[in-house]
């Protein structure tokens, strides 16, 4: 079944662009799959990430909208991504960076188009346990800006993930919070992996 990419909002999209065609960005950025790529590269696949501030013991969950992340595809593979954080100002370009997450996003978004349902995919950070997850939202139509992890969505953790917790194994909700809420101290959530 397709996923159902949220829409980006177009300023963050702009400013990702913006940077894509930006040399000085591009060097600073010190990637070297993006500094090596000799064609053109462009951002897909606009993911809202959000950020699990906390897991409570009835498996309620706080979670905020940190930014917009974009794989930044040149030929047929993501070399990078891209991150965009919402400002006073609006949506800014943060940073491009490299590493094993984007490819194991690409995989995990692969795996998730062969499953019956369709979902909303979006990223999950879980800050204590340097965790990144592709959530994928059981409402498709969902504004990708918003929301909490439904009982029903399932969470993939992406590699590499912490040991004891399998990567690329969709869990339901339900099945991996315990599991998060036993591992993690409450006032270690507080940053973000990349």
């Amino acid at each position: 079944m397709p996923l159902h990419v949220p829409p980006a909002p177009a300023p963050a999209l702009r400013s990702v662009l913006t940077a894509l065609s930006s040399p000085a960005a591009v060097r600073e950025a010190r990637t070297p799959s993006l500094l090596g790529t000799p064609g053109p590269a462009s951002p897909e696949l606009p993911l809202p990430v959000h950020v699990l501030d906390r897991v409570t013991a009835d498996a309620g969950t706080a979670t905020r909208l940190a930014g917009w992340r974009f794989l930044i595809r040149a030929g047929d593979r993501a070399v990078a991504a891209a991150d965009t954080v919402l400002t006073a100002d609006g949506w800014a370009f943060s940073r491009f960076f490299e590493g094993p997450y984007i490819a194991s996003t690409e995989l995990a978004l692969r795996q998730a188009e062969a499953l019956a349902q369709p979902y909303q995919p979006r990223l999950l950070s879980v800050p204590g346990l340097y965790m990144l997850a592709l959530w994928l939202h059981g409402d498709p139509t969902a504004d990708g800006a918003t929301g909490h992890p439904a009982a029903t969505d399932l969470l993939v953790p992406l590699a590499p993930a912490p040991p004891g917790i399998a990567a690329h194994r969709p869990y339901r909700v339900t099945e991996l919070l315990p599991v998060l809420t036993h591992r993690v101290a409450p006032t270690r959530l507080l940053g973000s992996p990349a």
